[in-house]
């Protein structure tokens, strides 16, 4: 993974929330939150949450006496989440890897993580953590995206970068986002972890835009691609932003667009 993937910085943590997060990532939080909700879990840890859209989906869903701790790696994309989130003392916010998390042992009913674990430089590492915090009988719950192919805009996008620059063609979205896929690699990371008991379901949903340009520019300004166009040349964001545009239009039309996205959902009990 390239250093540029991890950061979300700048204008990205607001453009992604406005415009990825409908796009792509709420319909799969509403899903993880009635999943995690049923167990009614007293204590719940998130790693990875980026903007906050599973937080924002499942408080409601909690106790009253829950508590939840929402973490992330990137502190910019923490504090934008804590601005979308109304007042709730039952939510900490805390900067965490989630490869070394600062927590004691069995310390949870429940450890989500939603399209987080493909940016983890060591994944068996990283679910290894989420075991160790968990009580005896916890559950482990995370996302991942299918690969490209099967997430259609994400698919265009990246043919259209390869028009823009094609000598060095961005690959963000192929690389990370939709480079872990496997069902087997996943399982087999999972069980390494020390899990024993893990289920996997493909989800397979429609995102929604108002239009192709809307679609474009998720992609191509509010997500880590931004800083592969950009360290390419600058000067050609809006231009890349064009002809992402046109790639989807020419297959979705030129109102509101509809593509299908992929992914999938492990449930891993400790």
């Amino acid at each position: 993974m390239a250093d540029s993937d991890k950061v979300f910085a700048g204008s990205i943590p607001k453009l992604y929330d406005t415009l990825m997060v409908p796009l792509i990532f709420e319909a799969y939080a509403g899903d993880v939150a009635a999943r995690i909700a049923a167990s009614r879990p007293m204590s719940v840890l998130e790693t990875a949450a980026g903007s906050g859209v599973v937080t924002r989906a499942l408080a409601p869903r909690l106790g009253t006496e829950a508590r939840y701790v929402v973490t992330d790696l990137n502190q910019p994309m923490l504090d934008y989440a804590a601005t979308r989130q109304g007042a709730d003392s039952r939510i900490t916010w805390q900067q965490a890897d989630a490869l070394h998390l600062p927590f004691e042992d069995a310390s949870f009913d429940v450890v989500l993580c939603q399209f987080g674990a493909m940016f983890f430089p060591d994944r068996v590492a990283g679910y290894a953590e989420a075991r160790r915090v968990l009580r005896p009988g916890g559950l482990f719950v995370f996302s991942v995206w299918d690969r490209i192919e099967e997430n259609e805009f994400a698919d265009e996008v990246t043919s259209a970068m390869a028009t823009v620059f094609p000598q060095d063609p961005p690959r963000f979205l192929a690389r990370t986002p939709h480079g872990y896929h496997d069902v087997a690699v996943i399982r087999s990371e999972v069980n390494s972890a020390g899990f024993s008991h893990v289920e996997l379901e493909t989800i397979e949903k429609v995102s929604r835009a108002s239009s192709a340009r809307q679609a474009a520019t998720a992609y191509c300004q509010g997500t880590p691609l931004r800083n592969e166009i950009e360290a390419r040349d600058a000067s050609r964001l809006e231009f890349a932003t064009d002809r992402a545009t046109v790639v989807i239009a020419k297959r979705h039309g030129n109102g509101p667009v509809a593509g299908k996205i992929q992914a999938h959902v492990m449930a891993a009990v400790k």
